[in-house]
């Protein structure tokens, strides 16, 4: 984990070590000390990906199906047997506990292993027409992708877009986080020794701007997928408007959870209080903004409570965490501001609210009765910190869930299925779970409305935005 020598990007079948590249150095946050250099690529290195990802579409889109599914289940297959080194390296980079790394990393098997299989069953259409004439409706691959993903899922979002990239015909340039390349290159690794070839998939570190900037100027680059923030997201569709490029932007979410008076209390509160903590709540479809009808809000509150001052921070390694540091130094100062807002426009701090000793530690926070003028009832948190606020009837829960701007995810609990319905049509997200949180999986679309971003990754939806539509008339 200390040697540069390890690090490296992977363009045009060979890895590409320091050779004098600027570093970026790589932290891990429960202690804060520098683990490694990675070696970021330069415009000429970006040039050679670009040439060579070129070359490599015009030879995976000819791949046969069945050969491409043939290689992807191997590439699942590796990170499997790979997978707890995978996750030792995840946890040392990223800081969630391990348990939760090894659920991320076969998440990535999944992935390949659907997309494979999903491939096969993208089928065109046979119009109707008079005899002696065909017309034909084709799914083609879109051509060669620069897919950028963030760092609280490091591998995971990785393999969503490079998996159905891959499935479809495409080729891939793939830019993920600076601050998670062991376990970003571990998986690249599986993709080489699965035998996807070198020209088709790449992997690439740099400066942020410079390297999308350059990628998605290229005519050479024919889709852009990104996961992030709002505000580079917009910026990157602003790149891509120049060249007219397909975009998949899966950006920033403020999950509502409506907790409705006939829901099963005892169970919303667990479920509620281990999810909103998991990966320290650096996830874009953590719940965040609790809103509790007023019949059982002071025992939800105080349930909620108790459950949060029983979660073990700690280093993602040790056995007994549960919840890990914030991912880079960033993180505590933000979430000490948004908090310390919140409590001083009266906001009743109910548990932590306090940073943690040494690395990147933030204590697992709630905070009861949460003015509407706090900044973080508008600003998504992306970390460990509950808001709760009461609401009277269905109408005010619904208002309160979709005033703001993002629409990723949203979630309620309720035993009424009339009212469950009711819930699932109004609330204005591209997600939503009901009496449980579990809402990404491989065969399923994952995607926002409003500013949350549009198109879908995972599932069939996922797989067609890496398509293009081909109408062929024939006389």
């Amino acid at each position: 984990m200390n040697s540069t020598s390890e690090l490296g990007i992977y363009i045009n079948g060979s890895w590409r070590r320091g050779e004098g590249r600027d570093i970026h150095n790589v932290v891990n946050p429960a202690t804060g000390a520098v683990i490694a250099e990675l070696p970021l690529a330069t415009a000429a290195d970006l040039d050679e990906a670009l040439d060579a990802t070129a070359k490599g579409f015009a030879h995976w889109r000819a791949v046969d199906v069945n050969e491409r599914a043939a290689i992807l289940h191997k590439v699942a297959g590796l990170i499997r047997e790979r997978a707890e080194d995978i996750a030792v390296l995840l946890t040392t980079e990223q800081g969630k506990p391990l348990a939760e790394a090894r659920t991320e990393v076969l998440s990535c098997a999944s992935q390949f292993d659907y997309f494979a299989e999903e491939a096969k069953r993208s089928y065109g259409r046979v119009l109707v027409r008079p005899t002696g004439q065909r017309s034909l409706v084709l799914k083609q691959p879109v051509g060669p992708v620069a897919a950028f993903s963030p760092w609280n899922f490091p591998v995971n979002l990785m393999c969503k877009k490079m998996a159905a990239a891959l499935a479809a015909g495409c080729s891939i340039i793939a830019k993920p986080p600076e601050e998670t390349p062991h376990c970003t290159s571990a998986i690249m690794q599986c993709v080489i020794d699965g035998g996807v070839p070198g020209h088709v998939a790449q992997l690439v570190y740099g400066v942020p701007d410079m390297v999308s900037r350059h990628l998605i100027a290229s005519p050479v680059i024919r889709k852009v997928s990104f996961t992030g923030s709002v505000p580079v997201g917009k910026h990157l569709l602003k790149l891509a408007a120049d060249g007219v490029k397909r975009t998949t932007m899966e950006l920033g979410g403020h999950a509502p959870v409506l907790v409705f008076d006939d829901c099963d209390l005892e169970k919303a509160i667990k479920l509620s209080s281990t999810q909103k903590f998991r990966n320290a709540g650096q996830v874009c479809i953590s719940p965040t903004r609790f809103y509790v009808q007023e019949g059982i809000y002071d025992r939800f509150v105080a349930g909620f409570a108790e459950a949060t001052k029983k979660v073990q921070m700690g280093n993602g390694l040790d056995a007994s965490t549960i919840m890990g540091p914030l991912a880079n130094d960033r993180r505590p100062p933000t979430i000490e501001k948004l908090v310390r807002d919140a409590t001083d426009k009266g906001a009743k701090l109910l548990a932590g609210g306090e940073r943690g000793e040494g690395g990147y530690f933030y204590q697992p926070t709630v905070l009861a009765d949460v003015p509407m003028t706090a900044d973080i009832m508008t600003d998504e948190p992306f970390g460990p910190v509950a808001l709760i606020r009461p609401f009277k009837d269905f109408d005010e829960a619904i208002a309160q869930a979709n005033r703001l701007p993002f629409g990723l995810a949203a979630y309620a609990f309720t035993e009424n299925a009339r009212q469950a319905n009711l819930v699932a049509d109004a609330l204005d997200t591209g997600m939503v779970g009901l009496n449980s949180f579990v809402i990404s999986m491989p065969d399923a679309p994952f995607g926002g409305v409003k500013e949350s971003g549009f198109g879908s990754e995972g599932g069939p939806e996922g797989l067609d935005s890496y398509y293009v539509t081909k109408a062929v008339h024939q006389y």
